[in-house]
C-alpha cells in the first residue's frame, strides 16, 4: 500500500535536500485553486497556501516519497482550513459576547455618577442664553468680563443670566420630598 503519510525515514534521507521542495513548488497552482474553493476569498486563499506550504516544508520528512504529493498537500491544506474555521468560530463567538456585554445599558451604580447625570440634564434644560453663561463662568472658569466679551453682551447681563440660571438649577435639583428633620437640631438644619 502506497500511503502519503507513512514515515519512511531511510527514503527521506537518501533523497536530495531540494527534491521535496521542488515537488511542492510544482503543486502551487493546484494548491491555489483548491484554497480559493475552500475560502472563497483571494486573500484568505493566499494565506492558506502560505500556511500549507510552510507546514509541508516543515514536515516533509513525514512524507513518503513514493506516494503522490498532491493528496498529501490537499490533506494538509484541508486540515489547516478546518482549524482556521474553528478558531474563527471561537473568536467570533467571543467577540459577539463581548459586544453584548459592552452594549448593555446599565444604570449607574455610583450615586455621584447619577447626580452628575442629573446636573447635566438640568443644565441642558436651561434656556440657551442662561446655559451659555453658566457653562462659560462655572465650567470654563471664565471671569464675568471674559464671558461678556466672548458673548458680546454687557457684564451686568452676564451676572443676571448667571443668577437666573443658578436659581433655576437649584430649584430643579432641590429634593422633591422634604428632608426629615431631627427634633434636637435647630431649625434649618437637616439630619
Amino acid at each position: 500500500m502506497n500511503v502519503a503519510y507513512r514515515t519512511d525515514w531511510t527514503n527521506a534521507e537518501t533523497l536530495p535536500r531540494g527534491y521535496a521542495d521542488q515537488r511542492i513548488v510544482a503543486e502551487l497552482p493546484m494548491l491555489r485553486k483548491y484554497a480559493l474553493r475552500l475560502t472563497r476569498s483571494a486573500h484568505l486563499a493566499e494565506d492558506l497556501v502560505q500556511d500549507c506550504v510552510a507546514r509541508a516544508l516543515s514536515r516533509r520528512h513525514l512524507f513518503n516519497s513514493d506516494a503522490n504529493l498532491r493528496p498529501w498537500l490537499f490533506t494538509v491544506m484541508h486540515n489547516l482550513h478546518v482549524s482556521h474555521c474553528r478558531q474563527m468560530a471561537v473568536r467570533t463567538t467571543y467577540a459577539v459576547a463581548q459586544m453584548k456585554v459592552a452594549t448593555e445599558a446599565r444604570e449607574a451604580a455610583q450615586e455621584h455618577v447619577t447626580d452628575l447625570n442629573r446636573v447635566i440634564r438640568v443644565v441642558a434644560s436651561l434656556p440657551k442664553e442662561q446655559r451659555e453663561v453658566v457653562t462659560l463662568v462655572t465650567l470654563q472658569e471664565l471671569s464675568y468680563q471674559e464671558a461678556a466679551d466672548l458673548l458680546g453682551i454687557p457684564v451686568g447681563t452676564v451676572m443676571s443670566r448667571l443668577a437666573r440660571g443658578r436659581d433655576k438649577i437649584r430649584s430643579l435639583l432641590r429634593p422633591k420630598f422634604p428632608v426629615a428633620r431631627r427634633p434636637d437640631l435647630p431649625e434649618g438644619q437637616a439630619a
